[in-house]
């Protein structure tokens, strides 16, 4: 099963200042605030929604081409994805902008301040997948992932013009979607994922009930934080599987990107939905465990001792076709 990703290709400048923010402004001077601090760290780190479930996709073993626009300063960036099983062919060159930044100040009380350049993702609703498809394998799913809004609707327009099947993920960017937007990029998605709170803006946005999206999509995935996943689909008892206990929460950064890698990887190779929900645990609580949304190793012994330990031995062993062709 092939799979392109389309959607955020981003880094991460994240620093900390050895301070408290509140200290340095003054009450009567809001109106008019000035402020340069001196911080002690910088960390840069890979991320983008795209990227960051590309990188999962190929960590376990698949061929996932990735679709986006990046700007003239992605060419480390591209060999990190490729020497990850990536296929950075269609992704495109901005000439005038650079790629995606989120910069984020953090003080001592955990207050940020924070920054998202969109840079060369804005170019994204330029992207034709039709062009970018002819002379490659069409793949058998296309994702949908938070991205340019106008690149979203575009990307979902395309995948019913082609007959492609396709996954709604709009994650962050339903705040900035219209109802018309979203119920667009919701209608005839084979899964639609999103978290707790999202499922909850969906609905106000759309203005449907629950039942109204199931009758929509194919199945509705809500990932549950640290009670697991729901799969859902209409007329069909809802599937709920529950988290890896005991995984140490070392930063949440792309989680979600995780465990959507892990559930389409194991689809891909044909396994059952529940095998599919806990396999995208697994890879989840590998990302938890690991700073940095790209950080984590496929290691296919400690992920069948993950899930043995989760969901009991035959689950485990349910899942090692899934693992087989990864590096």
């Amino acid at each position: 099963m092939r799979i392109a990703v389309t959607g955020s290709i981003a880094t991460d400048h994240l620093m900390v200042f050895p301070g408290r923010f509140a200290d340095q402004l003054l009450p009567d001077r809001l109106a008019r605030v000035s402020l340069s601090f001196l911080v002690d760290a910088l960390e840069v780190r890979r991320g983008g929604v795209a990227a960051n479930i590309a990188y999962g996709l190929g960590s376990l073993g698949l061929d996932p081409l990735l679709v986006g626009s990046v700007g003239s300063d992605f060419a480390e960036y591209e060999v990190w994805l490729k020497d990850h099983g990536v296929d950075t062919g269609a992704v495109q060159i901005s000439a005038e902008r650079a790629t995606a930044r989120f910069m984020c100040i953090t003080d001592e009380d955990a207050n940020q301040i924070a920054s998202f350049y969109a840079g060369a993702m804005q170019e994204a609703r330029d992207i034709d997948l039709g062009r970018v498809l002819a002379g490659r394998p069409l793949p058998d799913l296309v994702l949908v992932g938070p991205n340019d809004p106008e690149a979203m609707l575009r990307h979902t327009r395309e995948c019913r013009a082609l007959g492609l099947p396709f996954a709604a993920d709009p994650s962050q960017q339903l705040a900035r979607l219209t109802g018309a937007q979203a119920r667009d990029l919701v209608t005839g998605a084979r899964w639609l994922f999103t978290n707790e709170y999202e499922a909850a803006l969906l609905l106000e946005r759309t203005g449907w009930d629950h039942d109204d999206v199931l009758t929509r999509v194919g199945a509705w995935i809500t990932t549950l934080g640290g009670d697991g996943v729901r799969v859902e689909s209409a007329g069909e008892p809802p599937l709920t599987v529950p988290a890896v206990p005991d995984t140490p929460v070392t930063d949440p950064t792309g989680v979600g990107d995780a465990f959507r890698a892990g559930f389409l990887a194991a689809l891909s190779r044909r396994l059952p939905l529940p095998a599919a929900a806990r396999l995208g645990c697994v890879v989840a609580s590998a990302a938890l465990a690991t700073v940095g949304s790209q950080a984590y190793r496929i290691d296919p012994e400690h992920l069948l001792t993950t899930a043995a330990r989760a969901y009991g031995a035959d689950a485990a062993r349910e899942l090692a076709p899934a693992l087989d062709g990864t590096p």
